[in-house]
């Protein structure tokens, strides 16, 4: 089989064609959010939000609604119950992000095994691209072109609240706004990434790009290219090597992401492994 025909054969099959294209857009804008996760340090709160979504997704399939609608429901809920939890004072914010994700994470579970269903709930909770149909696939595309929309629009203020947001105050915007506004689009995107990977690997996407963009480029700018562009094609290599080693998909995405994480560990240029082990060969000449 050449090159071409590897290439070609997969997009034979339809399914296959929407596995690529829903794995290309929840790549990019989880992508996208994560180079502001990173920087603020709100990867908990995305793990907290992903996990949540779980018995909103039961929950919408009881009531006959899109699994969308109960998603970003139970997305927005779990970051108002944080901020209830940690308006106590006496609960720290990585144990508000625990208790609260862990808790409805487990009431989703407990829904799932309850709820008599024609549908296998549990691929939201693993992932099951290969199943995406036209109308999630329309669903993911539509959530992800608002997000991105919205946070190339804000993208000064949410650069401001990563970095600064005493300037945000100086400038007249409110910081706790900025943040909120960060709240919502986490939480949107965690539903267009639920659609491909599930609940249980949505964080490496929301976190690795942006991370693995970081190690590359100190500039913000940069980094809202590179980390999309490294997700995006770590999605497709992940797509095609499942098809033809039949591995779980949704994992296999997240493996190449990680491995793209290590090479930029290792090759990164000025700070990565091999750079800084060159200036230490030099340095001892």
């Amino acid at each position: 089989m050449t090159f071409l025909e590897l290439i070609l054969d997969p997009l034979s099959h339809e399914f296959m064609v929407r596995a690529l294209a829903v794995i290309s857009v929840s790549s990019a804008v989880s992508a996208l959010l994560s180079c502001w996760l990173v920087l603020v340090g709100w990867s908990l709160m995305g793990d907290a939000v992903s996990h949540a979504v779980l018995p909103g997704v039961v929950l919408a399939y009881i009531l006959g609604l899109p699994f969308a609608v109960g998603a970003v429901a139970f997305a927005l809920g779990a970051v108002v119950l944080v901020a209830a939890v940690r308006a106590t004072g006496r609960t720290k914010e990585d144990a508000a992000i625990g208790i609260v994700f862990t808790t409805l994470f487990a009431l989703g579970l407990v829904l799932v095994s309850v709820t008599p269903s024609q549908t296998d709930l549990m691929h939201v909770v693993f992932g099951n691209v290969l199943g995406v149909s036209r109308a999630e696939l329309v669903q993911v595309a539509a959530l992800a072109v608002v997000v991105m929309i919205v946070a190339l629009t804000r993208r000064h203020d949410l650069t401001a609240f990563a970095f600064d947001p005493v300037q945000l105050r100086v400038l007249g915007r409110s910081p706790g706004r900025v943040g909120a506004l960060l709240l919502v689009l986490l939480a949107l995107t965690a539903v267009t990434a639920i659609q491909s990977v599930g609940v249980v690997l949505v964080v490496a996407m929301l976190v690795i790009p942006g991370a693995t963009a970081h190690l590359l480029s100190d500039r913000l700018a940069r980094m809202l290219v590179v980390a999309p562009a490294v997700a995006v094609a770590c999605g497709v290599v992940g797509v095609y090597v499942s098809y033809y080693a039949d591995l779980a998909t949704g994992a296999t995405v997240v493996l190449a992401q990680g491995l793209a994480y290590l090479l930029a560990v290792l090759l990164a240029p000025g700070r990565g492994v091999l750079a800084r082990a060159r200036r230490w060969a030099r340095t001892a000449a």
